[in-house]
């Protein structure tokens, strides 16, 4: 069932150059590469769209989004099967994460059909104020025009080519064009099909929707530079983020660049937490740790301990579950590679002591876990950086003063979590007001492994969580990112939008 091709404005279109998935078991599959060129003629596509998609009725929009989540649930086994092929998932896990993807698109179709997202404003005229009168003056939410996405490597669905940014964009009245991500072509391939009978279904102009497969550099520079494009959306690697967000600011007309770039969300175990159940917070933790082989980008990395007789049986039981944990496959091999390298980065750290080292073989992953001095981690800044997979480091405060100290220390995070009791509340609130400068999502006596796609939920955070703190990749409010106000003066009603007249 797999195309092969990239999906350009309702055209399955191939290249005289070809590229392999990867598979973490049996034959790889034939790709056609995506070409600039491919890019070019999506994005004027979306732009002829939108004078259309854009707008258009809420209505029409939630249709559409709900016709693609309806032909991403008719093909859920096939998605299921090459995605387990392709990044070595597990059965569940894919399923899972199909769910939340339509249940995402789902979302948006009820979330635009309610209105609250135009943040309509009216102020009436008083033509009799004193001394001046005041005019007519309107305001709601606009789309931007065609956006930019780019595929996330550890989520093929959820942060892909049908996931937040997709979603969010859609149902906001921008087209899409997505660049699909290397390490799962054949998933993007099938719901660029998906995509493709949706449009039919419910009538879109096709340009809603584009998807040009892997190209390398040249096919990413393409659709950040593209003058139609108006807003990029980008999950992955600090690295590779941060040259796409240098390369929106340094186009003629700078656009927004909304990524979500990495984070170490840090857990900070309170001294009554601690006495109380601190080996059940070390099991848990451990458990959200290596869950999917850590490579979620809310993986609690580092737990600040206070020191303590507490401290032991917590390391031992953290040190326990952790060499219990068998290898787990990685998502690619570039992916493994880098895992082992942050690995070393740590294991090499002057203050850090190794409790858990093991060495995985090609894309199997098995834990770490290291300790070392809340001094010894703020003086190091190596220890800051993300290491994307099971690797842990306790970090052990001499009090609560010092970790406060390094939680001042933070780089910007997407989460910081709090393990109290009630005897800790007078140090967890000398704690909050620097987490909630640190981070999107503050979270107690929990693990953060887990984004609740919701009204309420925030997942972004101050840089280099992500590159705009004041927006999220997850809930409805990510809307936001691909719209702007828009103010009627004294305008008629003939030429006033439908939604905001009267």
């Amino acid at each position: 069932m797999i195309n092969g091709k990239s999906l350009v404005a309702g055209e399955w279109l191939g290249s005289s150059e070809s590229f392999h998935n990867a598979p973490s078991s049996g034959e790889p599959d034939t790709f056609s590469k995506g070409t600039p060129e491919m890019v070019d003629q999506a994005c004027k596509a979306a732009e002829e769209a939108f004078w259309s998609f854009g707008y258009s009725a809420a209505s029409e929009r939630a249709a559409f989004l709900r016709a693609v989540a309806d032909e991403i649930d008719a093909l859920g086994d096939e998605i299921t099967e090459i995605g387990v092929k392709e990044t070595g998932l597990p059965e569940a896990r894919l399923q899972g994460e199909r769910g939340r993807t339509v249940g995402q698109l789902r979302l948006f179709a009820d979330h635009v059909e309610a209105g609250d997202y135009l943040d309509r404003r009216h102020d009436v005229a008083l033509p009799d104020r004193a001394p001046l009168p005041r005019p007519d003056i309107r305001m709601m939410q606009r789309p931007l025009g065609p956006v930019g996405v780019f595929g996330a490597s550890n989520f093929p669905l959820a942060f892909s080519s049908a996931g937040g940014d997709t979603a969010a964009a859609l149902a906001a009245g921008c087209p899409v064009v997505v660049k699909g991500h290397p390490a799962h072509p054949g998933v993007s391939d099938l719901i660029s099909q998906a995509f493709d009978a949706a449009i039919k279904k419910t009538g879109v102009h096709p340009g809603v929707f584009s998807q040009v497969q892997d190209g390398g550099f040249a096919v990413g520079e393409a659709l950040v530079k593209h003058p139609l494009i108006r807003a990029i959306g980008f999950t992955g690697s600090l690295r590779a983020g941060r040259a796409l967000f240098d390369m929106c600011a340094a186009r003629p007309e700078p656009i927004p660049f909304f990524g979500e770039l990495g984070s170490t969300n840090p857990m900070f175990v309170m001294p009554a937490a601690m006495a109380n159940r601190g080996e059940a917070i070390a099991q848990g933790w451990a458990g959200s740790l290596t869950m999917g082989a850590g490579q979620f980008c809310t993986n609690p990395g580092i737990a600040v301990v206070i020191d303590g007789p507490e401290v032991a049986p917590f390391v031992e039981a953290a040190t326990t579950a952790l060499e219990d944990v068998a290898a787990q496959t990685m998502l690619t091999d570039g992916i493994a590679d880098a895992y082992r390298s942050g690995s070393d980065v740590v294991q090499n750290a002057g203050a850090t002591e190794t409790l858990v080292a093991s060495t995985g073989d090609g894309r199997n992953a098995l834990p770490h876990l290291h300790a070392t001095t809340a001094a010894a981690w703020m003086a190091d800044p190596a220890l800051q950086d993300e290491v994307f997979g099971p690797l842990g480091i306790v970090v052990r405060a001499k009090d609560v003063s010092e970790a406060r100290d390094l939680a001042a220390s933070l780089h910007g995070q997407l989460t910081c979590t709090l393990h109290v009791d009630d005897a800790d509340a007078s140090d967890a609130q000398r704690l909050m007001p620097v987490l909630e400068r640190k981070a999107g999502r503050v979270l107690a006596n929990g693990f953060p492994t887990g984004v609740e796609v919701s009204e309420a939920m925030v997942h972004g955070g101050p840089y280099p969580a992500s590159t705009n703190f004041g927006a999220t990749s997850v809930g409805t409010l990510s809307i936001r990112r691909f719209l702007r106000p828009v103010c009627y003066q004294n305008m008629p009603d003939a030429l006033l939008p439908p939604e905001i007249k009267g």
